[in-house]
């Protein structure tokens, strides 16, 4: 098979998978795409190894949060009122209930949770989650709103006996 084929799997695609997600209606519920995606991760872990398919689903999420935040975000509203919106969209597309426990405003680090996201709250893998992709995603999100690169890290999830996924989220300066 070629790159011409639209069969063809293509790993900076991956996040393309959040976009076209919504698309799917009603009838595939959340937990179908999340054990698509943990399915997908277990394979790659195996034939890429752990390092490798955390980098790619870092970089599919970022991706798709980009995406997401063009196609579906005001990127002209300011800062409060972005992340309203974006808590509301992120409901409205049953991706998670976003909080911000902490915010400073100068300096844009936060803390943030994600609350009924399926990848951190339905899988019984301590050491297998796919908050490597959330992480992505938040800091594609940021990225496009602020034209800046986030650094997204996820302090605790369910893995860790919390009930919702927490990140802790900075600028990254340049070097």
């Amino acid at each position: 098979m070629g790159n011409a084929d639209p069969l063809f799997f293509c790993w900076e695609n991956l996040g393309d998978l959040e976009i076209g997600r919504p698309h799917l209606g009603g009838l595939a519920p959340v937990l179908v795409y999340r054990l698509m995606q943990y399915a997908l991760k277990a394979v790659l872990t195996q034939k890429l190894g752990a390092a490798a398919t955390k980098e790619i689903f870092i970089q599919a999420g970022r991706l798709a949060g980009a995406e997401f935040c063009r196609n579906v975000l005001d990127t002209h509203l300011p800062l409060d009122r972005f992340f309203l919106e974006l808590g509301r969209k992120l409901q409205d597309w049953k991706i998670g209930i976003l909080t911000i426990e902490d915010i400073e405003p100068n300096t844009l680090e936060m803390t943030l949770t994600v609350a009924e996201d399926l990848d951190c709250s339905g899988l019984d893998v301590s050491d297998q989650t796919l908050c490597d992709y959330d992480e992505g995603f938040l800091a594609g999100v940021l990225a496009a709103y602020t034209g800046r690169e986030f650094a997204v890290e996820e302090i605790s999830c369910w893995a860790t006996g919390d009930r919702v996924c927490r990140f802790k989220v900075t600028i990254v300066q340049p070097t």
